[in-house]
């Protein structure tokens, strides 16, 4: 299967799966949302409950829960879903995945449960749908955690490619917004080229070979990934937007995450927020459990 860097996680670009070749261990983790379409949902643990955003654009849950991540099961009920058009969940049959609906996936998820309240953990991209929630819906949020998320797309592409020019000696330039894609996919095609794709999630490949080896073991959809772009809100600024959201609001940031942008955490002004560094890149859930996961339960205690 051959994968390819997109964005700000790894993406697996493959044929859509039928439901009828899914694991006979997972049948039983999905609900069905207001507008039909089936999502996987697994509920694990004890304690409040935590809803996890993966990231991608197009990425999954299994990997997160897989790589540490479920050690928050110890205090908190994790949901590991996927995004509709994406990992074991169906398709939008009406091919909607604007930012709103996607919104609303966990706030049909929430009321499945049948919680008030509960946390949500987002990564990576995962924070612009995590946050948008949290403004439509904070009085359902204990609080916010924000996991190594970015909250404008556009900015961290941007220092991806910065990194990029670093890593390899290069000269990429973004001149305006319609050619940040171009310049982006040129960026990491000379990345891929050296074998230094990893880098931009970690300085281990062994970690980034892990994740790939996880990713790689099922047949996810990518809908969600390839109607991406037919939506703009996904490309806007949400740093804006923080000032107006009041829930508590823990950010883990990573010293040397150029996925997202190291100093991307300075743009948020969350009126109640605790920022935490960790050294490490993107996949601190992993590389740095322990640090990652005494943040969280220092948060939620």
């Amino acid at each position: 299967m051959k994968r390819y860097l997109f964005a700000l996680f790894v993406v697996v670009l493959t044929s859509n799966y039928a439901i009828s070749q899914m694991n006979k261990a997972d049948t039983s983790s999905f609900i069905l949302t207001s507008d039909q379409v089936k999502l996987f949902a697994k509920k694990a643990g004890n304690g409040p409950v935590c809803i996890y955003v993966h990231g991608g654009p197009g990425a999954w849950s299994k990997s997160f829960e897989a790589m540490k991540g479920n050690r928050l099961e110890k205090k908190l009920t994790m949901i590991y879903y996927d995004q509709r058009g994406c990992g074991r969940s169906d398709n939008a049959t009406d091919k909607d995945y604007s930012l709103d609906r996607m919104v609303d996936d966990i706030e049909d998820i929430r009321r499945y449960l049948g919680v008030e309240k509960m946390y949500l953990l987002s990564h990576s991209f995962g924070g612009i749908i995590a946050t948008s929630y949290a403004e439509k819906y904070p009085d359902h949020l204990y609080g916010l955690i924000l996991a190594n998320s970015t909250l404008n797309l556009n900015y961290s592409l941007e220092q991806q490619i910065n990194h990029i020019n670093k890593l390899i000696n290069a000269n990429f330039r973004v001149t305006n917004e319609d050619s940040l894609m171009s310049v982006f996919g040129a960026a990491r095609t000379a990345l891929s080229e050296k074998g230094l794709n990893y880098k931009m999630l970690s300085d281990s490949k062994k970690t980034v070979d892990l994740l790939d080896s996880i990713d790689n073991s099922y047949a996810r959809s990518t809908d969600f990934v390839s109607q991406l772009w037919d939506y703009p809100k996904y490309k806007a600024d949400y740093t804006s937007h923080t000032s107006n959201i009041k829930v508590p609001v823990l950010i883990i940031t990573g010293r040397k995450d150029y996925a997202i942008g190291v100093d991307h955490y300075k743009a948020f002004k969350f009126p109640n927020q605790k920022v935490v560094h960790i050294d490490g890149g993107h996949v601190l859930y992993y590389e740095q459990n322990d640090a990652f996961t005494k943040a969280i339960f220092s948060f939620v205690e």
